[in-house]
């Protein structure tokens, strides 16, 4: 048996981009839909972009721009928002297809800052963060990755961790299909964009 699974993150406040992606995920009949958190952050477009997830059912996680959110609308914050917001899970354990999954916005255990960046300005790979990742995710207990943070778009084995980041729907113009056990990803350009594979760089660069 196969199982689909489509993969957004980092749609700040963007619901076209998301819309898209929504509607090719359901085209494609995926099984289940994850997100990597930042929901917020950049627009003003917050509720319309939260309640197209939540139609979908989709798995989503908190982002660093969430929790600012959070914390910034403490006192007059639309509550509807927050509520949704509040609820949101640091990180998702999975096992699906006989696979261990583990799903945080920037890098486990669950750093929202920082994150796994390994591609230059070109968007191709380096092979130091290669080599630095693929040291630091030694004896990592699980059998995929899945993050955002970065604005990077990638799917590397590194030792023993397949290590996904589906991009910002917003800004890279993309997300993923990634299929199982076979670990087969499908990445997919939105809004008739060509996938911007590192988006702002000079942020991302240390």
């Amino acid at each position: 048996m196969t199982t689909r699974i489509g993969l957004i993150s980092d749609v700040h406040c963007s619901p076209e981009p998301l819309a898209e992606a929504l509607e090719l995920f359901s085209r494609e009949k995926v099984d289940d839909i994850i997100c990597c958190g930042d929901i917020a952050g950049y627009y003003d477009s917050l509720e319309p972009t939260i309640e197209l997830l939540a139609r979908s059912n989709c798995k989503t996680i908190v982002g660093n721009h969430d929790q600012s959110y959070l914390e910034k609308s403490a006192q007059d914050g639309e509550s509807r928002i927050r509520a949704y917001l509040q609820n949101l899970p640091q990180t998702l354990n999975l096992e699906i297809e006989g696979k261990r999954i583990y799903v945080v916005h920037a890098n486990p255990p669950s750093e929202q800052h920082g994150g796994i960046k390994l591609l230059d300005q070109q968007g191709e790979l380096r092979q130091d963060r290669i080599n630095e990742w693929t040291m630091a995710l030694t004896g990592f207990e699980h059998d995929v990755l899945i993050v955002g943070h970065t604005h990077q778009v990638y799917a590397v084995q590194l030792g023993d961790v397949f290590v996904i980041n589906p991009g910002s729907s917003a800004f890279n113009h993309s997300c993923m299909i990634l299929s199982l056990p076979d670990l087969s990803v499908q990445t997919c350009a939105l809004g008739k964009q060509e996938i911007i594979k590192c988006w702002n760089f000079s942020m991302l660069s240390s």
